[in-house]
This record gives C-alpha cells, sequence and structure tokens, in this order.
C-alpha cells in the first residue's frame, strides 16, 4: 500500500516539475519574442526615372502634424544592403525642413530623434515638439523609426552585441544620417542625435560608433553605454546599471578609434525614474568624462533650481544641472529632475510617457546642441 502511494506521489511530483518547465520555457519565449519578417508585395516600378529606394516619398504617410507647420514635412523609407545571413530590412524615416531651408544660404544643422519603445514617430514628433523649435531656430529634424518587425514594442535593439558594435540598427540609422546629409542642404559639421529611453541609449550608440558623422548626442533617460547584451540583461540594466567595469566599454570605442573626437553630451534623467533607473546617468556621466578628458571632474560648474525659483509649487520643476568643461570648451551637461519619472521632460503631457512639468528638455538639447561644431568633417 504504501509502495503504491509513494508512486502516486512520485508521478505527481513529476507532472508539476513538467509543467513547470513548459510554463517557464513559456515565459521566456514572450520575453524574447520578435515576429518574423512580413513579405510584402513587390509592385513594379514605373518605366519613368525615380530617386533612390532610400529617398523614394511613401504614397501613404501617417497624419503626423495635426497642427501643420510652414515647412516641409518629407516621410521616406530605406531599404538596407543584405549583412550576412540577415534579411534585409525596411526603415521608415520623416525629416523636417524648415520653411528657411527654401533661402537660406547656408546649410542647416541637423538634429536625429528616435523614440522610445511603445512609441513611433508620431508620438514623438508631438511629445517633444522639436519640429515647432525646428521651424523658430531654423535646423532640421530627422525621425527613424523602429518598426513592429522587428521588434513588437518598437525597441531598438540596443542590448544586441552586434548593433552595440555599430552593426544592426546603429548601422542603418548611420545609413539614414548619409542619404538625408547628401541629398539635403545640411551641415554635416552640424549632425547631433538624441533619443529617449531606448531610443537615448540607441543615440549612444551611433554617436559613439560612427563619431565622423555625429558632432554631439542628447540621453535622455537611456542606459549605460555597452551593458545588457540580452533581453534579460537589459532589464538588469535598466535596473542596476552596468555592474561590471564599465569603463571598459568605452576604452574599446577608443582602441576601435585610436583618432576619436571629443563626444559632447547632454544627459537628462529623472531621479524618479522606475523604468530606467538614474544609476545609469551617472555611469554614463563618468563614461563620458573618460571619453572627452575631463581631466579636473571636481571642477564642476553647478546650478540647482529649486520649484520656487521656478515660479511653480510643483517640485517635479526642480532639478540640478552639471557642466563639465574640456579645454574651455562645455563637453558635458547632467540634468538630473528632482520628481520626474520615466518621460521627456517638459513635454506634451497628454501624450504617453512625455511630462508638462520639468525644464524643457526640447529647448535644453538645442541650446546645448548649437555650441558644438565640428572643425572638419574627416
Amino acid at each position: 500500500m504504501l509502495k503504491a502511494l509513494s508512486r502516486l506521489w512520485w508521478r505527481g511530483v513529476k507532472k508539476i516539475n513538467k509543467a513547470q518547465q513548459t510554463q517557464n520555457k513559456k515565459l521566456v519565449k514572450q520575453l524574447l519574442a520578435t515576429p518574423a519578417p512580413t513579405k510584402r508585395k513587390l509592385v513594379k516600378s514605373p518605366a519613368k526615372k525615380v530617386p533612390p529606394a532610400s529617398l523614394r516619398v511613401q504614397k501613404k504617410t501617417a497624419d503626423i502634424q495635426s497642427q501643420p507647420l510652414p515647412g516641409r514635412w518629407l516621410p521616406f523609407y530605406h531599404l538596407s544592403i543584405k549583412e550576412g545571413t540577415a534579411t534585409r530590412r525596411r526603415m521608415q524615416y520623416w525629416l523636417y525642413l524648415p520653411s528657411v531651408a527654401a533661402s537660406s544660404p547656408s546649410p542647416l544643422p541637423l538634429v536625429v530623434m528616435l523614440h522610445g519603445c511603445n512609441q513611433n514617430v508620431d508620438d514623438f514628433v508631438r511629445g517633444t515638439r522639436m519640429n515647432q523649435l525646428a521651424e523658430t531656430k531654423g535646423f532640421a529634424v530627422l525621425y527613424p523609426q523602429q518598426s513592429a518587425s522587428a521588434h513588437l514594442k518598437r525597441c531598438w535593439n540596443w542590448y544586441n552585441r552586434d548593433t552595440q558594435a555599430g552593426g544592426g540598427d546603429a548601422r542603418r540609422i548611420a545609413a539614414i544620417i548619409n542619404v538625408v546629409s547628401d541629398a539635403y542642404p545640411i551641415d554635416k559639421t552640424r549632425v547631433y542625435i538624441a533619443g529617449l529611453s531606448a531610443g537615448a541609449t540607441m543615440a549612444s550608440i551611433v554617436a559613439l560608433n560612427y563619431p565622423h558623422l555625429i558632432t554631439a548626442v542628447g540621453i535622455h533617460s537611456g542606459t549605460v553605454f555597452g551593458a545588457g547584451h540580452s533581453i534579460i540583461g537589459a532589464y538588469g540594466v535598466m535596473q542596476r546599471g552596468s555592474i561590471k567595469n564599465f569603463p571598459a566599454a568605452i576604452n574599446a570605442i577608443v582602441q576601435k578609434y585610436p583618432l576619436f573626437p571629443t563626444m559632447p553630451a547632454m544627459l537628462i534623467h529623472g531621479l524618479s525614474d522606475t523604468v530606467v533607473r538614474p544609476v545609469n546617468a551617472k555611469q554614463l556621466t563618468q563614461q563620458f568624462i573618460a571619453l572627452n578628458k575631463v581631466t579636473d571632474a571636481s571642477q564642476v560648474a553647478v546650478t540647482t533650481k529649486s520649484a520656487s525659483a521656478a515660479n511653480s509649487s510643483n517640485p517635479q520643476n526642480s532639478y540640478r544641472m552639471e557642466e563639465y568643461y574640456a579645454g574651455g570648451k562645455l563637453v558635458i551637461k547632467v540634468c538630473e529632475i528632482t520628481a520626474l519619472g520615466h518621460a521627456w521632460s517638459g513635454g506634451d503631457g497628454t501624450v504617453n510617457y512625455n511630462a508638462c512639468e520639468g525644464p524643457d528638455a526640447t529647448h535644453m538639447l538645442w541650446e546645448f546642441f548649437k555650441r558644438q561644431q565640428r572643425i572638419a568633417v574627416p
């Protein structure tokens, strides 16, 4: 009798273990799931001469600018070249050219904007209001968009080793920058890149792997550079930063590009961010201090603005600003916003991942960018 009960108990344990293993496999598959690339029906091009595919305007466009601006809003797609066994990918992007572009005798600065997860270009344009500022200040804005076929939530695959080394999404974005800079009156000594969350991390990856293209980078709520390498690892970095020797990632970049120029960076982070913890901004600051050869990091200009100083009782409007200089030039600016969560500071609060409170990140980034210019493009 006891033996029979023992056999029944052991069978029950086996069934439970098997069920747990099956459930764990399902969870891992969900975490790692990326949809298979969908096959698109090819449409034969007309016989007449057309521009290259990477500059071909899409016939069907998104209703992105609810309040039309006097500049030109141009939608395109870029078809990447085949890399090894990887399939070719089509990446959509939009370009805003301010009205001054038609008459300006000088080429325009370009700001590349990378959206975050669960966002698209529509959200990013409305939330940041970068196009409105571009129209006022006279610079162009480029918006690449991650496809849902590459990631279900439209996240940039920043944790991929190949991407961190300048391949994948980073190479596609760099190619788009080259296409736009060659086709339109863009000042190649004044090309800047910025992003939010996954887009911020991707912005740093593009800047550090393509320093001949990028003049300065803006990182809003992004992760430390060179960490992660998997879905689970990426989540760990978002919560704890890099637990390894994070300066090593920057040392590897310097070894890869011995003549690496300076890479001015503006870092913006909410101290109440529970999605990408502020430790990432601290580690990023140390990485850019090393990269930009800031020899005396103790001599930092610090500005603190309380809510009352901003004429508001809302604590989300208070922030702390640090400025780091090298050779008399501002190379790093860090803005820590007291009560901001995981959102674009000073954006349109009606759009997801934007907070109307806090200093205006869009204006802060442009004020930092406009001070940066390459002497010459190598």
